[in-house]
């Protein structure tokens, strides 16, 4: 099973409405493994750099401006299949669309604000945790916890 990482972003709706704690126990229970965690204030050069696609699009500017009102959280969660799996328990994009049993379907309040970011695809993952982490900020280690989760079906 091939074990991927990815970038969460637990945006600033999210940091000022206190549910850093909730959200990140929500990946933890299904398995992902936290190898890095900052509060930060998202600059606008790093919002230029992490929202390059989207400068010609008429959100753009609200975007940058919301991302970089107040501190956010960013995560690199680890774990099988990480990026589909976190982007399944993060739900739709408008929270007003999302499921119950999701992040936003549970704890969105506001089509626009959706609480959390996370890499769409592998290429998007390695550009954008490398826009958030230093080398050396990401961390290697093992938990007796993934032998109980991390397991692959065939060997059981």
């Amino acid at each position: 099973m091939a074990i991927e990482r990815t970038l969460i972003l637990i945006k600033p709706d999210g940091v000022q409405r206190g549910l850093v704690g909730d959200i990140v126990s929500r990946f933890e229970r299904t398995g992902m493994k936290i190898v890095g965690l900052k509060l930060m204030q998202m600059t606008n050069e790093l919002a230029a750099q992490h929202y390059k696609d989207h400068v010609s699009k008429g959100f753009y500017a609200g975007l940058v401006k919301f991302m970089t009102s107040a501190p956010l959280v960013a995560l690199c969660v680890e774990g099988p299949k990480a990026i589909e799996n976190c982007r399944k328990l993060m739900g739709k994009t408008f929270c007003t669309d999302a499921q119950a049993g999701t992040i936003r379907g549970d704890l969105g309040v506001s089509r626009g604000l959706n609480l959390v970011h996370g890499s769409d695809g592998p290429e998007a993952a390695a550009r954008e945790l490398g826009l958030f982490f230093k080398p050396g900020e990401l961390l290697e280690y093992s938990r007796a916890i993934d032998a109980w989760s991390w397991n692959d079906e065939d060997k059981v």
